[in-house]
């Protein structure tokens, strides 16, 4: 585990944290006016490699040398200059600051970290982090790389959770979820949506996708992982028969054949491996998933009256009311996809850049 202190006087700026991936949804804005959750567990952080926030420069500004060699394969809006490397933590686990709310950047409802730092040591004074609150942003706590450090402490370094335990212990992520707003004259409100989650989730999955599918037809496994999916292959792929076929892969899951060409995989949530068979199918394309989500899909939970006697149990479906499902087809986070594609070396092919470019101008079918 290890304490986060200042860097100009010492000070003791978190609880004891313990390292874990950052979320594939740590950079999405969901909605307008949504009241997304905290985004990191308490007790935990994560490092984010890439740089957040200004200033910014717009990528004609940007030479194609540069952009690749920080990991940028195609043409985006800007490109941060921020310093990479920030640690991510809970608000809750932050100790020893004083917030700068007059520094709220552009936002509506809260904080947004546009105009940089917004809180200091309470020692010395020096900017020391950046809390983000605002309506549509997951809640956290960034600790800026360049004033701020990791110290070990004593205690219990545990290992990571082997994948047998985590397909026993961890938590599946549901697909469909009440997403609270912020209301009118009556105060706050919600609606049945898809989880946030599952939309970053699969933006993420999908520009995998893409790259594993060579620019030819892909199948998916029935069921939700073809609600999910395959209605952006298809729209976005050749037409025609399924060239490539994809399956869901990982712990407890029977070994894949040895011509599957696709594997969805899930992430380890310590770690932020991909799972992968002792003996991979050759030229098998990895595709990953959060833990949770993957869960959900090998063992999705029917949503099934249960007899019960006595109280009702709580994963019981209850007829007062019924629970809602979202009106319209789930919809890939657009921010998390192109996140990802552009890092991915392989959208340098000419296919796929047509692609992204078209995506760029205008989506089809309200894919995303």
């Amino acid at each position: 585990m290890f304490v986060f202190v200042c860097a100009g006087c010492g000070a003791e700026l978190t609880t004891p944290l313990s390292q874990v991936s950052l979320p594939v949804h740590a950079r999405q804005k969901y909605g307008n006016g949504t009241q997304l959750p905290v985004l990191m567990r308490s007790g935990t952080f994560a490092v984010d490699p890439d740089p957040w926030g200004g200033p910014w420069r717009m990528w004609d500004e940007i030479d194609p040398g540069e952009a690749e060699a920080r990991g940028i394969y195609a043409p985006v809006h800007a490109l941060s200059d921020g310093t990479p490397g920030a640690s991510v933590i809970a608000p809750g686990d932050i100790r020893g600051t004083r917030l700068i709310p007059e520094k709220r950047g552009g936002a509506c409802c809260g904080l947004d970290g546009a105009d940089g730092p917004n809180m200091v040591c309470g020692t010395c004074g020096l900017p020391v982090a950046t809390r983000v609150d605002d309506c549509s942003l997951w809640q956290t706590v960034r600790l800026s790389p360049d004033t701020v450090h990791r110290v070990p402490v004593d205690g219990i370094h545990a290992a990571p959770l082997s994948w047998t335990e985590l397909a026993e212990k961890a938590e599946k992520t549901p697909p469909f979820e009440p997403i609270a707003t912020w209301g009118g004259r009556l105060g706050s409100n919600h609606y049945w949506s898809w989880s946030p989650q599952w939309e970053a989730a699969v933006g993420k999955a999908l520009a995998h996708l893409l790259i594993a599918s060579r620019g030819q037809p892909v199948k998916v496994p029935d069921g939700l992982t073809t609600d999910v999916f395959q209605r952006a292959l298809d729209a976005l792929l050749p037409a025609g028969p399924p060239k490539r076929h994809a399956v869901l892969a990982g712990p407890g899951q029977p070994s894949p054949d040895a011509g599957v060409d696709i594997l969805l995989v899930p992430l380890h949530p310590q770690t932020g491996r991909t799972w992968s068979p002792a003996t991979p199918p050759a030229s098998a394309y990895p595709v990953p998933l959060p833990l949770g989500v993957w869960l959900w899909l090998v063992s999705p939970r029917p949503c099934l009256p249960v007899p019960a006697s006595g109280r009702i149990p709580q994963d019981v479906l209850r007829d007062d009311p019924l629970p809602l499902l979202p009106n319209y087809l789930l919809r890939a986070d657009w921010g998390t996809f192109q996140h990802t594609l552009v890092r991915l070396p392989a959208v340098r092919s000419p296919w796929l850049r047509t692609i992204l470019k078209n995506l760029a101008q205008g989506t089809p079918a309200n894919l995303f």
